[in-house]
């Protein structure tokens, strides 16, 4: 069974940057789609940054030009670099795979592990 596993949070402030890992098992990781999606308690879950199997990036215009997506197939890792975090970066995040759908559709994501908790204070 699939799992993805997110981890690298914690507590930073504003203009501060944190870099999350994923540690994905249980599926042909290089030639899946994975992403990050992030979720604050009251609110719909977002997607932050995907990427695909050709290494083709895919961000949410609220973290263009600040965060950065990686993958690492020879150790089914996915990495976001986060730069210039804000305080509204703030919530749960999570390394999905792509299942099917719109890369940028966070209902497109499936086999969510454990996240890990970022929170930026201003």
């Amino acid at each position: 069974q699939a799992r993805l596993d997110a981890s690298g949070g914690g507590p930073v402030q504003a203009g501060g940057s944190l870099r999350l890992s994923c540690a994905a098992s249980g599926l042909a990781f290089s030639i899946n789609a994975v992403g990050w999606l992030r979720q604050v308690p009251g609110q719909e879950t977002e997607f932050v940054a995907g990427i695909n199997s050709g290494y083709r990036e895919y961000y949410a215009d609220a973290v263009k030009g600040r965060f950065t997506v990686s993958r690492d197939n020879a150790k089914s890792a996915l990495y976001l670099q986060m730069d210039s975090l804000k305080p509204e970066d703030t919530a749960r995040y999570y390394c999905a795979r792509h299942a099917s759908g719109q890369y940028y559709d966070p209902s497109a994501y499936q086999d969510w592990g454990q996240g890990t908790q970022v929170t930026v204070s201003s």
